[in-house]
Order: structure tokens, then sequence, then C-alpha cells
């Protein structure tokens, strides 16, 4: 792929709007053969459990296991992977889970309460979820920061206990996510995977406890179970192909940019990769180190199709200009690869995370930064966060009521609950004012 073959866009121009959205538009909603499975696999792990969990980790991951007890890994499997993976690695693990852990603490909320003057009590009570389901990629693929993304944050909120799920395809097992899952304190890992293992936390079987939320990413196919139990259970998110947008007044190393680009475009066919720039010129050189470094990728026939279908290179007169389309595009990852991010960033509404100043890249916070990994997708962070300690806790209103307390806000309830022609409502209220 040449990068003549990425898209290029100048906000002056008339069509500009159009153009991006077009380029922007991504369609997450499951075929319906896909939603037809599901709904079967769904179905089977609800009514039948632990025996349709097994069939169908026999014909989705060829893995045939007797029962179900030989679903889940014990802590003697999860030590040896700790002492299996290299010394740099498990440092690297400690590392990042530390700093994750740090960045978590400081999200914690306390319960409080207040006394109104006449001895009303009124307040809000934290309660951390009792269990929650991590679903983890598996096989070939290695995400041990997807676990310390997803567990740790649940640890620090203080959950009883954390339930891992990670296929094994082919009996492959990975020693680097078992060591994180260690590392960060999971309480039980069954090698379980697709929509059967988002069945299972749902429901629960014989084996798998139901959990109280999903968390973690998957499939297509994890997806759409995930999205099809909300309700039941409850989850992060519906995430799309991942995203970045660097924002670049030309005078960081085109090298950098291009290979910033790279980090998301390589995730998959589908992910979007987009550099604001106010130098013409920048994006000129930004072109030629796309084209200069691509063919050293592993995945670069993977990188070229992301660019060439999803990329895209906005030229703009102002660092302002570049501001207001990042708050249209709403993106996951935001860079502001500039002299001054934080003059910039006011500017900034809508982005999952923003990483600021040219030496923060990307891939810092995908993996030891400390702010979690897990964000808002495809527009969503004009109204989502990302994941964090606050996602496994619970609010309760706490309302005690003193006598002349109960007095006074019946009057108040009465004449609406009247109003609303909600009689017994009424009269319940009514009933503790004081003659």
């Amino acid at each position: 792929m040449k990068s003549s073959a990425i898209t290029r866009l100048n906000m002056q121009q008339a069509d500009f709007y159009p153009q991006l959205d077009k380029l922007l538009a991504w369609d997450e909603v499951s075929d319906k053969q896909v939603n037809d499975i599901v709904d079967e696999v769904l179905h089977a792990v609800k009514t039948r459990g632990d025996e349709a969990l097994l069939e169908y980790t026999q014909r989705f991951d060829r893995v045939t296991i007797d029962n179900a007890a030989g679903l889940k890994i014990d802590a003697a499997r999860l030590q040896e992977a700790l002492e299996r993976i290299s010394a740099e690695q498990l440092q690297a693990l400690e590392s990042a889970a530390e700093r994750i852990t740090r960045y978590h603490q400081r999200q914690t909320q306390d319960s409080w309460q207040y006394e109104e003057a006449d001895g009303t009590v009124l307040g809000q009570k934290i309660t951390p979820m009792q269990r929650v389901g991590v679903y983890v990629p598996g096989g070939k693929a290695a995400y041990p920061s997807t676990v310390l993304m997803n567990v740790l944050p649940a640890k620090v909120a203080g959950v009883d206990e954390v339930i891992m799920v990670v296929p094994t395809p082919d009996g492959e097992v990975n020693d680097l996510v078992l060591a994180a899952a260690a590392i960060a304190g999971v309480d039980m890992v069954f090698t379980v995977g697709g929509a059967q293992a988002v069945a299972a936390l749902a429901y629960g079987t014989e084996m798998v406890p139901k959990v109280d939320i999903i968390v973690g990413p998957g499939n297509i196919y994890v997806a759409t179970a995930k999205k099809n139990v909300y309700g039941v259970v409850g989850i992060d998110m519906i995430a799309g192909p991942s995203e970045i947008l660097v924002i670049c007044d030309g005078q960081t190393d085109p090298d950098w940019i291009a290979m910033d680009l790279f980090s998301q475009a390589e995730h998959d066919e589908n992910a979007q990769s987009i550099l604001v720039s106010t130098d013409a010129e920048f994006l000129d050189r930004v072109s030629e180190s796309i084209d200069r470094l691509l063919p050293t990728m592993p995945r670069a026939e993977i990188i070229g199709t992301s660019l060439q279908n999803r990329g895209v290179l906005i030229q703009v007169d102002s660092l302002s200009e570049a501001a207001q389309i990042s708050n249209h595009i709403a993106p996951e990852h935001l860079e502001l690869s500039i002299e001054d991010p934080k003059a910039l960033l006011p500017e900034i509404r809508h982005a999952g995370a923003i990483f600021m100043g040219r030496y923060t890249a990307e891939a810092l916070g995908d993996y030891c930064a400390g702010p979690n990994h897990v964000l808002p997708t495809s527009g969503t962070a004009r109204f989502s966060s990302p994941l964090g300690v606050y996602d496994f806790q619970k609010r309760s209103s706490l309302i005690m009521c003193s006598a002349d307390g109960a007095s006074e806000l019946g009057k108040i309830a009465s004449v609406l609950a009247h109003g609303e022609g909600l009689q017994a409502h009424a009269r319940s209220a009514e009933y503790r004012i004081k003659s």
C-alpha cells in the first residue's frame, strides 16, 4: 500500500464533514447468522448448563473434556505460569500492575450522609459488586494487559470474587495470561470462551458461578452475547474497532506519528487511524514515513488495509479547528502531539483517553501508564467513560426520617401523589403527618 491510498481531507472543503462521517461510519450490529448462533448458544447454556459448555468447547475450540471440572484452572497452575515466564516478563507485569492499582485507588468513593435540622438523615452507601466476570481472549493471542486492566479495578473496588474465562483453542494455554491472572488476584479461571462463556457467566452453571457484571473484549460472537445478556447482568460496553486521533502541530518526528497510527491500525482491518495537522507539508512527511516504515512491520497487510479503508489525514488552519474535529469524532484515543497540550485541553470535550505531549505514545496507556485501556469507541466517548473502580461499585440512597421530617415531607408527598392520582402513595405519606 502507498500512503497516497490514504484519504486526505481539508477542513475548508465544502463537503468535509459528510466525507469524514462516511469514513467514521461503523455498523456494529451483528448480522442475522451471528445473532442466530449466539441465541442458540445462550439458550443451550441457560437450559443445559455445563453439558452445553462442554459441547461448545469441543465444537468451537476443538478441545474435548470429560467433565466440567476439567474446565477449571487451579491456583497451582497459575503459580506454575508465574514461574515459567521470563524474569523480564514477570517484572514488566508486576510494574504495570502496581501502576494500574495505584491509579485506580484514587477512584475509590466513600459512603456519605448528612443530617438535616429536623433530624432527617440522607446519604449514599457505596457497595462493591459481589462477583465479576472477566472475558480474556485466548489461544495464540496473549493479552495479559487485558487481565490487569479489567481485574485490578474490580479488586480495588472491593469485589468479593473475580471469575476469569479464557478460551484455549486446540488446548493452547498462554502462560503470560495466566501469570497476569495470578498477579492480579483472580479467584477462579475457566478455560471456556465465545458466547458460551458469556452465557455461563450471565446465567451460571453447575461449575461456573453467575456474576453481576461481565467485562472484557472479545470477537463479534462475544460482543453480541454480551449485548444480548445485558439486563440479566451488567456489561462494560459494546466495543467497536480500536481508533486513534492524533493532533500534531508538525513539530514531532514524522516517524513517531506514523508508528502511532500503525499502533492502532495493526489491531485489525477495521481499526481507524486519523491524523490532524495545521501543517500540510508535515502531512506529506508522515505519508513518506508510512511508505518507508510499513514494509518493515510484521502486520503490514493488516495495517495497510486499515489505513486504506478507514485512515485519514486532515489539514486544518488552527489547533482550535483540530479540537472541533476531535469533538465531532469523540475518539477512543486522542494524542495531543503539540508544544502546549495543556493549553488545548479545555477545548477537548469528548475523548476516551487523552495522551498529552510529543513523548506520550498511546501504546504506553495500553500497558503500563496507569489509567485504564478499556475505553469507549465509535463516538461513545460523548457519553461514556473509561472502565474504572466505579463500574464495580453500586450506589444506594439512604433515607431515614425523623418524626418531624416525615410529617413535613408527608405534606409535600401527599400533594404530589394526589396530583398523580396515586391515592395509596398519598395516604401512606399522610399517616406520618402530625395532627
